[in-house]
């Protein structure tokens, strides 16, 4: 099992062009579903049935996996047996007959635009992190962008001059997201006077530093964003993708085309960014609820 584990997390990363976070899940699926045939002791892919898998199934909801984590997990397990038959480790497929469990997409948290100020008011400007911090957070809330694409942006990739951020996505995408004034001028500080400071021995292009000098991880950002949310008093969940659940709303609130936001949040399919339309529909049935008089 471990060989064709290995032979299909190569096929999806090299012809599927997948992202290394999207590689690492399906990677974390597939360790669960070896783990739990190990228990049942099965060491032969052409040993599994569909009623093994059911009842991994049943074993993964006992052990608390929502409905939305199932249905990634029968999708990678699905795409993993049809890989081993077509590439013949296998002599049948046991997921042909398997139901996908249906999940209700969570309407995301979206900040209020005094949430957003009070957010990004929260850095000490007067301080080196402090102020990598407010560009880091006017970039996000100006761009929608991912905090894995953040903490890959290289100084090349900012243009100031021109206004644009080019950001490489899901599968190596590259899209171009335009830049507000506000963030440019963060940005032409950070890079010119603060970028420098942190930047001490270390040799690397990459945009936003730690105080080592070193990249900023993902796990860096999210705690940092969940420091300013308490002392900004936001009480509402708050993590790097909510302030790209917020850039998307409130541009859509305003007007904004739906494959404009489509094309600057990097969506290959425009049903994800519905979802974002329907914040917003959720938002009007309030208002409605609260201020009609027949309502």
């Amino acid at each position: 099992m471990n060989t064709i584990i290995e032979e299909y997390l190569k096929f999806i990363q090299i012809e599927k062009g997948l992202s290394p976070n999207t590689i690492g899940a399906y990677r974390r699926d597939l360790d669960k579903y070896k783990l739990y045939l190990e228990t049942r002791h099965i060491e032969h892919i052409d040993f599994i049935d569909r009623q093994t898998i059911q009842e991994c199934l049943g074993y993964l909801i006992d052990q608390g996996s929502s409905a939305k984590s199932l249905a990634r997990f029968i999708s990678t397990i699905r795409s993993f047996h049809q890989f081993a038959l077509r590439e013949k480790y296998a002599a049948k497929d046991p997921t042909v007959l398997l139901e996908t469990p249906k999940y209700e997409k969570k309407l995301p948290d979206v900040l209020e635009i005094d949430e957003v100020v009070r957010l990004l008011e929260a850095p000490d400007l007067s301080k080196k992190n402090g102020y990598r911090d407010r560009t880091i957070l006017e970039l996000m809330y100006a761009t929608g962008m991912r905090v894995s694409e953040l903490v890959h942006i290289e100084i090349e990739n900012i243009n100031v001059i021109m206004g644009f951020v080019r950001v490489f996505g899901k599968g190596d995408k590259e899209r171009i997201i335009p830049l507000g004034d506000t963030v440019i001028d963060y940005l032409k500080t950070y890079m010119k006077e603060i970028r420098p400071q942190l930047l001490k021995s270390t040799v690397t292009n990459v945009l936003f530093l730690n105080m080592h000098g070193k990249p900023l991880s993902r796990q860096g950002i999210w705690k940092m964003i969940k420091q300013y949310g308490i002392k900004s008093n936001i009480t509402k969940t708050l993590t790097p993708h909510t302030l790209r659940h917020s850039f998307a709303t409130h541009l859509l609130e305003n007007g904004a085309d739906l494959r404009a936001v489509q094309e600057m949040l990097g969506h290959s399919d425009i049903s994800t960014t519905q979802l974002y339309t329907h914040v917003s529909k959720a938002q009007i049935r309030q208002i409605y609820n609260q201020y009609h008089p027949r309502a």
